[in-house]
């Protein structure tokens, strides 16, 4: 019987094993390929986040305004949306490509935390920022005469109208001026008792200057005077007043002017002369008062004037 020869055996030998070598790398290809497929499908479905918030101030106390950044990515075109305690607020661009939202705060809402949600590109973040409290002093005023007279429906209208403008401009730049070179005489968030009577839901929206008679007032920041109202039109309580928009929801209101120097629509700049002290409507005495809203509520100035808002 004939036998294979040794030489024809290792050729066999070795025709095998690059078979099976052959065959090997091709299923290692085949496993690289699967391998691949499956982490760009992680990959497209588990995303980069797009959306980045950041807060200023993070430790905020009753009266504070509160600034939202929202940044995302350039491939995000929509407008994100920012809600605290489920009222949502308007959020606008910023110079920088970010979005901005600014939330007010009072001395009639409640310590504690404060719950914002922010939604973009498909994401949602939610906060969780402690709001501190703040003592507020109390206040015992009496007023008689012209002082103590009732508002009129037309002045009440024209005010809340005026303090809700949502102008999408913004018209300031940088920390908001002093409006009188005077003394301040009450503060901001002030609760009082009016002729001994405690006034529950009230408390001092804004500050006030004890400037001289007929000493100037300034406009706070650039804007657009969208309120005048006078004594004579039935201002019997904000007595001779001008409002100036300063863009994307934020409102600036002087009360108890002896003189107005602007017109309704008129553009105003930071520092310019808008009128003077006197004590129209409901006044014990010369004095400004000027308030600051922020979409409709009265927040306090200071912080304005000595950090700012961009």
């Amino acid at each position: 019987m004939p036998t294979s020869s040794p030489s024809r055996s290792r050729r066999s030998w070795l025709a095998n094993a690059s078979l099976w070598v052959r065959r090997q790398r091709t299923n290692w290809l085949r496993t690289s390929l699967t391998l691949g497929i499956i982490i760009a499908i992680v990959a497209v479905a588990v995303p980069v986040q797009a959306v980045q918030v950041s807060l200023s101030p993070t430790n905020p106390q009753l009266g504070d305004t509160l600034s939202v950044v929202v940044q995302q990515s350039s491939t995000l075109n929509s407008t994100p949306m920012v809600k605290m305690s489920g009222k949502t607020y308007p959020t606008f661009s910023t110079n920088s490509g970010n979005f901005r939202a600014l939330l007010p705060t009072t001395p009639l809402d409640q310590p504690g935390t404060l719950q914002i949600q922010v939604e973009g590109g498909g994401e949602v973040k939610k906060l969780s920022v402690p709001l501190r409290n703040r003592s507020f002093p109390t206040q015992r005023i009496r007023l008689s005469g012209a002082a103590g007279q009732s508002a009129t429906q037309q002045e009440l209208d024209r005010v809340a109208a005026f303090k809700q403008l949502e102008t999408p401009e913004k018209y300031w730049k940088g920390p908001f001026l002093k409006p009188n070179s005077g003394a301040i005489s009450s503060g901001y968030g002030i609760r009082r008792y009016y002729n001994g009577v405690f006034a529950k839901d009230y408390y001092h929206r804004g500050v006030d200057y004890a400037g001289g008679m007929g000493s100037p007032v300034v406009a706070p920041a650039a804007g657009r005077v969208a309120l005048v109202g006078r004594v004579s039109e039935g201002f019997r309580v904000h007595g001779n007043t001008v409002g100036i928009d300063h863009g994307q929801g934020v409102t600036s209101i002087m009360l108890h002017l002896s003189r107005i120097d602007v017109r309704e629509g008129e553009m105003v700049q930071a520092g310019q002369k808008i009128g003077a002290i006197g004590s129209t409507g409901a006044s014990t005495g010369p004095h400004l008062h000027w308030g600051l809203y922020v979409h409709g509520l009265s927040v306090d100035p200071v912080p304005w004037r000595f950090e700012g808002f961009e």
